[in-house]
């Protein structure tokens, strides 16, 4: 046994002190600065030689250069003509102006969790086991009682199933988010050269994107698009889409609006692979512009910077994951199978596989090599190295479409609390709002005064298909949030709140 004396001479193991975390910060911080580092030697060398030139070295450097003027000449032409070219080819920047979340005057909207199974109830179509399966969903949905849904589903959602009613649903939150955006941005419509509207399930003649051009006599040449069925990753493949739009039409404005019809897709059927949409699904939606004008820079709040776009309909199985289609009883409604969390991994997985030596850092890229190098080349039996994207971007967005969405980006991703608290937040509040959900999720990172300059955005969106899309935007301005006007502001003190994974009912 080792004397008092001994253990005062043994030296503690700080090995086991130091906490890893810091270690790979350490390391992260080395990598990343590397260049730097190496650089500094050279310079030093470079510094070195040139002290010892005097002043009739550079006289004897001027008299070559000037017996060798047409070499000169054509250097500096070689120069210009590469740097022209270099500047003409480049892609144009597309710069985020603004956005609108579409958010009800009229508090009655309301529904709460309660006030839905009331209205289910009342329908007289569903079973006693139905309601009962739609119970346990909303209780475990991470919803609130604040969401918001068409008047036609306060009444009888079965009854007012129809085209009248679901057109009055849409213009509604289209109209009324856009005429937001106008009012922030000053922009006249007639300025605005591209249109882009998605919504998956409503698709009436003529169009969604007819509407907004009638309503606000949009000019005749604009470029108008309507994306449906592709479900609620759709509002970042319109984003995706006047990105390239943008880069053909120069000095242009282009307007994406995204949003999802509740009114038409109320599934009246007893189908429990159908009743998701029920219970999640909420009135939402958003209109953003988007701008490749150089002098729109600075009064835009973002710019951005990668879109990727990664489609599994290959797979039998994520194609059909989820779809459309009727019941036994002839009712339609929309599937989603128990494969979608399986889907949604692997589909996540290739988008940050593509997405990653674009946005990570130097370091993470090595760490990732050096252990798909271990474990595919030498077989050794380690786990795989997920990147700490954290390190990549400041604020993270999550599609919103339910709990178990965002349990498994959190787990897969191994991001924290802080980082999820908008999807959950937005999830909670105003619930699962298809394709516009992101935009609710950035804009309650602006009304709680995060966004600094600098700052980059990952947005992520699942839609059926199957599909995967991300978005990565840099904040070109920190965001004050005394001047904005978004659904949260008058609200958001009362945010976060604690969220049980259940919360009963009293129905």
């Amino acid at each position: 046994m080792a004397t008092d004396q001994e253990k005062k001479n043994n030296l503690p193991n700080f090995f086991l002190s130091i906490k890893l975390k810091y270690v790979k910060l350490g390391y992260h911080y080395l990598i990343s600065n590397a260049l730097y580092l190496l650089l500094l030697p050279l310079l030093f060398i470079v510094l070195t030689h040139l002290s010892t030139l005097t002043v009739d070295d550079f006289f004897k450097l001027w008299n070559e250069l000037r017996f060798n003027f047409g070499t000169l000449l054509l250097c500096l032409v070689s120069l210009v003509f590469t740097s022209t070219v270099y500047l003409m080819s480049r892609p144009r920047k597309v710069y985020l102006v603004n956005f609108a979340c579409y958010k009800p005057d009229n508090p009655s909207q309301m529904c709460s969790r309660k006030l839905f199974m009331q209205i289910a109830s009342k329908t007289g179509i569903f079973s006693e086991e139905t309601l009962s399966f739609h119970k346990k969903i909303l209780e475990r949905s991470g919803m609130g009682n604040m969401s918001y849904v068409p008047k036609a589903m306060l009444d009888n959602p079965a009854d007012k199933k129809n085209i009248a009613e679901a057109r009055k649903e849409t213009e509604a939150v289209i109209i009324g988010a856009i005429d937001e955006l106008l009012d922030k941005t000053g922009v006249k419509p007639r300025d605005i050269g591209i249109l882009v509207v998605n919504s998956s399930l409503f698709n009436p003649t003529p169009s969604l994107s007819a509407i907004v051009v009638n309503h606000y006599k949009l000019r005749g040449n604009i470029l108008s698009y309507n994306l449906g069925g592709m479900g609620c990753s759709a509002g970042l493949i319109s984003i995706d889409l006047a990105k390239q739009l943008l880069q053909l039409q120069p000095n242009s404005y282009a307007l994406v609006v995204s949003t999802e019809n509740i009114t038409m897709n109320w599934y009246a059927g007893n189908d429990r692979s159908m009743l998701l949409t029920n219970c999640l699904f909420r009135l939402g939606g958003a209109a953003i512009l988007l701008s490749n004008r150089s002098s729109d820079r600075r009064c835009s709040k973002y710019e951005l910077v990668h879109t990727l776009r990664t489609h599994k309909g290959g797979d039998d199985r994520s194609y059909n994951c989820v779809s459309q289609q009727e019941d036994e009883s002839k009712r339609i409604g929309v599937k989603i199978s128990k494969d979608l969390m399986a889907v949604a991994g692997e589909a996540l997985k290739t988008n940050i596989t593509r997405l990653g030596p674009l946005v990570l850092p130097m370091s993470e890229q090595l760490l990732f090599t050096a252990t798909l190098v271990a474990r595919k080349i030498f077989k050794m039996k380690i786990k795989p190295y997920i990147p700490d994207f954290k390190l990549a971007f400041e604020h993270f967005c999550i599609h919103a479409g339910g709990r178990a969405v965002l349990d498994e980006v959190e787990k897969h991703l191994k991001l924290n609390e802080w980082v999820m608290e908008p999807s959950r937040m937005t999830l909670y509040r105003f619930g699962n709002t298809s394709s516009s959900c992101l935009w609710y999720e950035l804009a309650y990172f602006e009304a709680k005064g995060r966004i600094r300059k600098g700052d980059k955005t990952w947005q992520i969106a699942f839609g059926s298909g199957f599909k995967c899309n991300s978005a990565v935007w840099r904040a070109l301005k920190t965001i004050n949030p005394a001047h904005e006007k978004n659904p949260w502001m008058d609200e958001i003190d009362n945010f976060p709140v604690n969220v049980p994974k259940v919360t009963p009912i009293d129905f």
